[in-house]
């Protein structure tokens, strides 16, 4: 999982340049929509809209686009309307990739992440080909410190985490979906922000890869998240995080 990782941290830095081109903004709309839709326009009662709109407050987006597209979501303004739709496949050296998109366009999609997937030395499957590999689980991702790692073993464990994993430069914490904003919570409590935090489908193993192989698979993450349907991509890579970190410079 630790390559994965990683890559999250390094994205969630970087989601300035994205500001910048417009796209995180557009993202985090579509997301809010479809959040509002299914849980209502009361963060305090829908998880998933607190989340994303504490991602949207991070990037700085306006109130004004924040709050028409929960109206959006909840049917009070008319907008266009976005479907779910997740696809699998492979990249180099037969890591699993799951893109969860929304859309409003299936066939427009599928079309165009056939296209990345062949271009970048991947492969776009049928359903179900990799899904099996992945589990939804929280994840709450923190910078390695002494003082960090002990306060998590107390902290984060007595708030029902389920195990902390030990990833090279950072401490990972891996809860139950039902557990995770009690144990962000009790964490925050206690001065520990993590740098990275979902709920997020966390790959059952890995397979590392090696530079040639590494460098394959990172452009071809970047070209899939950054196309404009695209919400999440999860793959079980694991890259070392020197490499990680010299190939994303």
């Amino acid at each position: 999982m630790s390559g994965h990782s990683k890559w999250a941290t390094i994205k969630h830095k970087k989601g300035a340049a994205d500001v910048k081109r417009g796209k995180l903004f557009s993202k985090l709309i579509k997301e809010i929509t479809i959040a509002a839709r299914f849980g209502g326009g009361d963060p305090n009662g829908n998880p998933r809209l607190r989340t994303v709109l504490e991602n949207a407050r991070a990037a700085n987006m306006p109130n004004d686009n924040v709050e028409r597209a929960i109206k959006r979501g909840t049917g009070e303004l008319e907008g266009v309307s976005y479907e779910e739709v997740n696809f699998e496949g492979y990249g180099p050296g037969g890591v699993a990739i799951l893109v969860e998109t929304l859309t409003d366009n299936r066939n427009r999609t599928v079309a165009e992440l056939r296209h990345i997937f062949s271009k970048m030395g991947g492969n776009l499957g049928e359903a179900g080909c990799v899904a099996w590999m992945f589990t939804l689980r929280g994840v709450l991702t923190f910078n390695k410190a002494p003082d960090v790692e002990d306060t998590l073993m107390s902290v984060a464990l007595d708030a029902g985490a389920e195990d902390i994993k030990d990833e090279e430069d950072l401490l990972s914490v891996i809860t139950e979906p039902s557990s995770f904003d009690t144990v962000k919570k009790a964490c925050e409590s206690k001065g520990l922000k993590p740098v990275e935090a979902s709920v997020q489908m966390v790959p059952q193993s890995t397979v590392k890869l090696a530079r040639n192989d590494a460098e394959k698979m990172l452009k071809l993450m970047d070209a899939l998240e950054d196309h404009e349907d695209v919400r999440n991509v999860y793959a079980n890579f694991d890259i070392e995080s020197k490499l990680i970190e010299e190939l994303a410079a």
